[in-house]
Formats: C-alpha cells, sequence, structure tokens
C-alpha cells in the first residue's frame, strides 16, 4: 500500500469549506441523515481535484470538488466526470452510483458533485507484490476486459454523443496539451519542442470515435476484497470522445517508465512470466482479441507510446504549474510535477526508436 496517498487525512487549509452551508445542502439533495451528522476528511491522493470522504452516519459518499483559485481553462471537470459516471451506469462499466452535482460557487466555493464510496482495494504497485502470482494475472486480465468493454460503449445508445468531437482526436489532444503546458511552463524543456514538431506528422489515421477514459491505470481503480474483480473505474475528469487506441495505449504506459518514474507505474525490468503478468505485446493482443481488431502494426504502437509520454509530460507540467501558485490538491504535488522533465526526454526517446 502507498502510504502517502492512501487513506484520508484532516481537510487542508487551502482546500476548506464552509462545513455548515456543505451540511444543508447535502440533507437536502443528497441524505437527509446529513442534517443529523456530517464527517468530512479529505482523501490523500488526488493531484487535480480535491476529493472528500463524506459520513452521515449510517452510510459513507465521496465528493469531489474543482480546486479552489485561477484555473487553466477547461480543466477540472467535474461536471463532465458527473455526467461521464451517470451516462456509463447502465453500461456494465463498473462506475460509482452519482447522486447530484452543485454547480453553484456559493455552497463551498466551487462546482462539486457526489457519489458513492465504494469499499474496495486500491492496489498501487503495477507488480502487484502483495497479491500471489495467480492473482496477479486476473487482475490484469479484468483491467484490460474492462478498458476493452468501455471501448466498445457505443456512444449515441449511452447519451454520449455531444460529449466531445468526433474524428481527429490525437491531433486535438497534441493541441490541447500544447497550450496547457505553455499555460503551466516553469521551464524550457528541448524534449517536449521536439515532440510538439514531431507529433503532428505522424497521426495514425483515428478508425472509430468511442468514449475515452484518459487516465486508466491501477491505481484509479477499485478492486473488490474479495475477488479479482473492478467494482469501480474512478477519476473521469480527462474522459471524452476520442480514439480507444491511445486510451488503451496510455493505459500501457506501465511497461515503458523506467524506476525513477515508478510513481506513475513501473514494469520495466521486471520479471514479467515469474510475476504472472503479461507481457506488453500479450496484453495488447488480448485486448484487439477482446474487440475483434487486427494486430497493430510496431510503428503504430511507438507512435502511441511517444503521444502518451508527451500527455504525461503535460499533465505533470500542469501539477507543477498549480504547486508554485499553491493551489494544488496533494502535498505531493511538487514531487510529481518535476517527472515532466524525465517523460518528456522518454517520449522523445521513444519517439526516435
Amino acid at each position: 500500500m502507498n502510504e502517502a496517498f492512501s487513506g484520508t487525512t484532516e481537510v487542508q487549509p487551502a482546500q476548506r469549506l464552509d462545513e455548515a452551508r456543505l451540511q444543508r445542502w447535502f440533507a437536502s439533495h443528497v441524505d437527509e441523515d446529513a442534517r443529523a451528522r456530517l464527517d468530512i476528511r479529505q482523501f490523500k491522493g488526488g493531484q487535480s481535484n480535491p476529493t472528500f470522504l463524506v459520513d452521515t452516519g449510517r452510510r459513507r459518499y465521496v465528493l469531489r470538488r474543482k480546486p479552489a483559485g485561477e484555473l487553466l481553462p477547461s480543466a477540472h471537470a467535474v461536471d463532465r466526470e458527473f455526467r461521464i459516471m451517470k451516462a456509463l451506469a447502465p453500461t456494465g462499466v463498473p462506475v460509482p452510483g452519482v447522486h447530484a452535482l452543485c454547480e453553484d460557487d456559493e455552497v463551498i466555493g466551487s462546482a462539486f458533485y457526489v457519489m458513492d464510496y465504494m469499499d474496495g482495494r486500491i492496489l498501487w504497485d503495477p507488480k502487484l507484490p502483495e497479491l500471489s502470482r495467480e492473482e496477479r494475472g486476473l487482475i490484469y486480465d479484468d483491467m484490460n476486459r474492462v478498458l476493452a468493454a468501455l471501448h466498445e460503449v457505443k456512444v449515441e445508445a449511452a447519451g454520449l454523443a455531444d460529449f466531445g468531437r468526433t474524428g481527429n482526436y490525437v491531433e486535438r489532444q497534441i493541441a490541447r496539451w500544447t497550450r496547457q503546458y505553455r499555460a503551466s511552463q516553469t521551464e524550457h524543456i528541448e524534449a517536449f519542442e521536439q515532440l510538439i514538431e514531431w507529433l503532428p506528422r505522424r497521426v495514425p489515421a483515428q478508425a472509430v470515435t468511442r468514449i475515452v477514459h484518459g487516465d486508466f491505470r491501477l491505481d484509479n481503480l477499485v478492486f473488490a476484497h474479495d475477488a479479482p474483480r473492478i467494482i469501480a473505474v474512478l477519476d473521469w475528469e480527462l474522459s471524452t470522445l476520442g480514439d480507444p487506441l491511445a486510451d488503451f495505449a496510455y493505459h500501457c504506459m506501465a511497461w515503458q517508465l523506467p524506476p525513477p518514474l515508478r510513481g506513475l507505474g513501473d514494469l520495466s525490468g521486471a520479471q514479467l512470466a515469474a510475476l504472472g503478468l503479461p507481457c506488453v505485446e500479450d496484453y495488447l493482443a488480448r485486448y484487439c482479441e477482446r474487440r475483434g481488431l487486427p494486430a497493430m502494426t510496431g510503428a503504430t504502437w511507438r507512435f502511441y507510446g511517444a503521444f502518451n509520454l508527451f500527455r504525461a509530460a503535460a499533465i505533470a507540467q500542469g501539477i507543477m504549474g498549480r504547486a508554485i501558485a499553491g493551489n494544488a490538491s496533494s502535498a505531493h504535488a511538487l514531487e510529481a510535477g518535476r517527472q515532466a522533465r524525465a517523460l518528456a526526454e522518454l517520449g522523445w526517446r521513444s519517439a526516435q526508436d
């Protein structure tokens, strides 16, 4: 277990909210028991949107809000998180039940929503040292299954045809994360500049438009206590309509990242077969089999790898910018932000392989 990010702590001074006002809102919109009791703790994890555990005595909920202070345009879209989880609830993709969205800044100072607290396991280390060899393989197979299932959800049937633009997802993502990087840039990173030039000229054709999670990784999943089964996919802030292959490749970054970046996942150099874990080639093949897709070429796979490292570097730079501005939601934001350079450099090396 990653003690630095697991569990809850007292609400940080920068994230304090009007508990009396929230209690009244909560009692009228979510749970009448809140009239008698509303205990609030802050989750240690969560670099982007501050997240809180709310206890009304008989039930526990999770409240996720936009951070306070000046924010980058289009970032911290809690309304989109709320909408996507509500839309996916009947599809079989495991998501928490959502209760209410509040877009009135007068209640606690920023928009927020409330969802069910999912009682399960959060697993942090992709090598899964706490599990048996057999269970490790089953955990990975269930991640593969759930992401393939998400990418098979028909956008129109889920009522999400207007959730994002259709086509040219990767091109638009390159432009978006370039803008976000520029808006939060704190130093010159040559590898990032090289990727900004290289990526747009090599974008593969997008076959279909589907829902993409945007940050599908081990520690954004809740597993059942008694089975290697995902009971909830969390952190939908970056979800949109897009290229499902780019989304899957992001999920596979754990196989690319060297030990200095293990905070983002680390399988490179691991004895995968001995651990009971799949190699990335077999994992990709199983995903394609589940979705009925042809095998992906090496050049296409390398492009998606470089693209996702570029994107991760831009996200890390945004965290750094918020840390310097003083409105990051996690005490570990500065450390996470410092990974921007290493991620960009790894992405540029991947592009040249």
